[in-house]
């Protein structure tokens, strides 16, 4: 009887050992798969990415390389959007955002009051990061956690060289700009006058074409009216390029006038393959969207804090006439 009853006890501590050692294997084997503990940890945040031109090829792509990098690090990501560069509605989705404490918020700048106050106020004190992409917004102005995107500035002294290069050093040019310069416009202007404005032969003119096609058509009118000797234009604004070039071509031949712009969108593609533009800054939008949600999650988790204030540039380059894309 004693000897039953010792090897029972025997038998249950072998039992009880092997339950202890296949706890303890487990244990073990958690903290091996970090990487898939860290991807579960992920899947609970929600980011959004607003912006105010959703129906744009450069959009577009922002959208599939942020959309990548979620799905890269399984993170939940919506695009909130507008059409028609509504800045009513693209404000109302930031604080819709906001309203629904989101882990992020990925925006592309606006350089307005109510742009800076809902990220400044109404963001910060809910402790919901935003990362600006594409267009910037002044760090101590808005409390953005950092930006992503072309370095504005260098892209307007680039832009400034090939036309220094393509002209010469005299010659009357033509800045064309929105009345509402944004904070990337202002950024490239001052990098083009960076570079233009040593040269004594070189007679810059600033013009302001409002926003729609109609009003672009009607300053650039006006500017041949008033210098019909102008040598070259630079769309700032880059959606005015193929403004002034149709409403030159009514009046005269587009090939006489050096004409530059910062956008490598379709339409100015193919007016760069017809030789009416002579060089175009191409961004990279893909790696802008990839690069916000990163830096994003990143900050989220602590990995990276903080983050760079005055952002995360992406490649620019520039595009001439006769080049491949």
């Amino acid at each position: 009887m004693r000897k039953y009853i010792i090897i029972s006890l025997f038998a249950g501590c072998l039992i009880i050992l092997f339950f202890t050692l296949t706890s303890m294997v487990k244990m073990f084997s958690s903290h091996l798969k970090e990487p898939s503990a860290s991807v579960e940890m992920h899947s609970s945040y929600r980011l959004v990415l607003i912006t105010l031109e959703l129906d744009t090829p450069f959009w577009a792509k922002v959208e599939e390389g942020a959309k990548a990098a979620a799905e890269k690090y399984n993170v939940s990501l919506e695009v909130w959007g507008t059409y028609g560069t509504n800045r009513d509605d693209f404000l109302k989705n930031i604080e819709v955002a906001i309203a629904s404490k989101v882990d992020g918020i990925i925006v592309q700048g606006l350089d307005t009051d109510e742009f800076k106050n809902l990220t400044k106020v109404k963001a910060a004190s809910r402790g919901i990061p935003v990362i600006t992409v594409a267009n910037d917004v002044p760090m101590n102005e808005s409390l953005r956690r950092t930006y992503v995107g072309s370095d504005h500035l260098v892209a307007g002294e680039i832009i400034a060289r090939q036309l220094v290069s393509d002209m010469g050093f005299r010659g009357k040019v033509v800045l064309m700009v929105s009345d509402r310069q944004e904070y990337s416009q202002r950024s490239r202007l001052a990098g083009i006058l960076n570079v233009l404005s040593p040269y004594e032969g070189i007679v810059t003119k600033i013009v302001a074409a409002g926003d729609s096609r109609e009003e672009v058509a009607k300053a650039t009118n006006q500017l041949l009216n008033d210098m019909p000797d102008a040598d070259a234009f630079i769309a700032v604004s880059a959606n005015h390029a193929s403004s002034i070039i149709q409403e030159i071509s009514k009046r005269m031949q587009v090939e006489k006038f050096f004409i530059y712009s910062f956008d490598d969108s379709p339409a100015t593609l193919s007016l760069l393959q017809q030789g009416k533009i002579d060089a175009l800054i191409t961004q990279s939008p893909e790696a802008m969207g990839e690069e916000s949600v990163s830096h994003m999650v990143k900050w989220l988790t602590g990995e990276q804090f903080p983050l760079n204030p005055d952002g995360y540039f992406t490649d620019i380059k520039v595009l001439r006439a006769g080049d491949t894309p």
